[in-house]
């Protein structure tokens, strides 16, 4: 005897609710994924926030991991409104969908803004910041960053490692170095003293290529995510729509 009230859904009902409910597991591995990201460049590569003036990278870091966060959130609306077919929370997870792919596409021509601006500014500053900062008393975050950077990018200066003459550290009295102890190969102490090609980087293009290639990687990094999940959320719709009519059309 049939339970008075029990839905009857067909089929194509029910294997579009476990289509949907699949969409959201991927949709929270994806937001997971984007956290990942955010959280990974906000530790790992922070040391260069202070060698740029924008907040740029800060920010992006920041927006991804609020990304990821407002997609798990979605994504357990979405779970909530298929397993107990809730029309009126379906058509809120259709909308929330379709704002973030609006907000996706509206980032992504953001990032490609802010990197033209942030490149140019990075070449007329980073060769200052060098020059005027490392070493110097209250900016050890500059310095910290500047080392870190020569040693990880393999790299000596701005531009190259003749920046450093003009440097207000290496034209100080008691300071005998050529260029930093980073620049070196094997850094040792006042390993600097000799500027040789077989002691030092010399590296064409210098540090400021290196950071426009790593930069111009994290918006790469970006801009595959908001594709991967962009799709899925198009994926997301198409299912919701479509559940949501079926749902309609169904004899309860």
């Amino acid at each position: 005897m049939e339970v008075q009230g029990e839905k009857s859904l067909s089929c194509g009902t029910i294997c579009l609710k476990y289509l949907l409910f699949l969409f959201n597991i991927l949709f929270w591995l994806a937001g997971g994924a984007v956290m990942a990201v955010g959280v990974w460049t906000l530790m790992e590569k922070s040391d260069y926030v202070s060698l740029l003036n924008s907040s740029f990278y800060s920010a992006s870091a920041y927006i991804l991991i609020a990304a990821g966060l407002i997609v798990i959130v979605t994504g357990i609306i979405g779970c909530c409104a298929t397993l107990k077919e809730m029309k009126s929370i379906l058509i809120v997870y259709l909308v929330l969908l379709l704002c973030i792919f609006l907000l996706e596409i509206i980032a992504g021509v953001l990032a490609y803004i802010t990197y033209q601006e942030l490149d140019e500014e990075l070449r007329q500053n980073l060769k200052v910041t060098m020059q005027q900062k490392y070493q110097q008393p209250g900016e050890e975050s500059i310095t910290q960053a500047v080392d870190k950077l020569q040693q990880e990018f393999k790299c000596c200066g701005s531009h190259n490692s003749s920046d450093w003459r003009a440097s207000v550290w290496i034209q100080a009295a008691e300071n005998e170095r050529r260029v930093p102890d980073s620049c070196c190969k094997s850094p040792s102490n006042l390993c600097g003293l000799r500027d040789h090609p077989s002691n030092i980087y010399k590296v064409e293009g210098g540090c400021i290529m290196k950071l426009e290639e790593f930069i111009l990687g994290q918006l790469y990094i970006l801009g595959a995510v908001g594709i991967g999940i962009a799709f899925l959320q198009l994926v997301g719709m198409m299912f919701t729509c479509c559940l949501y009519q079926n749902l309609n059309d169904d004899p309860y």
